[in-house]
């Protein structure tokens, strides 16, 4: 019972920080550096 526990908050953090990503990237933030890349100097950073 308490392997199923542990297991279920670990997939259910994992799922909150991925949706965190995709919501950071639809709102133009890049990953790597947690800022807007329409002001990035750095061309590696637009896609």
């Amino acid at each position: 019972m308490g392997t199923l526990l542990v297991g279920s908050i670990v997939v259910l953090v994992v799922v909150m920080i991925i949706r965190n990503m995709i919501k950071d990237k639809k709102a133009g933030k890049s990953i790597q550096c947690s800022c807007g890349c329409g002001h990035c100097p750095s061309q590696c950073h637009h896609e």
